[in-house]
């Protein structure tokens, strides 16, 4: 494959996307992440200190988007740091589920 060829084929496989849109999407798809967490974090601790527990459903949930955006970023870019980050959020997601059964079955 020459030069010409792959810029042809990156032109047709970009048609119609607008960088600046998808780094903005990208951007905002990290803050949100971050907002998300930031605020799982400040519910935990104040459901800490008010009702003393902490209800590991949300973070369950924060936890799988996590784990899911990177693994469709390892899919697309086939980086194994993806893969990794992905697995240990899926890992972290499993553990916040077997706590938060156990709390809807008042053992924990």
């Amino acid at each position: 494959m020459n030069k010409e060829e792959i810029l042809a084929k990156a032109k047709k496989e970009n048609s119609g996307l607008d960088v600046a849109d998808l780094d903005a999407q990208r951007k905002g798809a990290y803050f949100g992440y971050f907002v998300g967490i930031c605020g799982i974090i400040i519910v935990d601790i104040m459901n800490g200190i008010v009702f003393g527990n902490v209800n590991h459903g949300p973070n369950m949930v924060i936890a799988l988007m996590c784990a899911s955006a990177f693994f469709v970023k390892y899919i697309k870019l086939k980086k194994a740091h993806e893969l990794i980050v992905s697995i240990l959020y899926f890992s972290l997601a499993i553990m916040f589920l077997v706590f938060w059964i156990l709390q809807l079955l008042r053992v924990w």
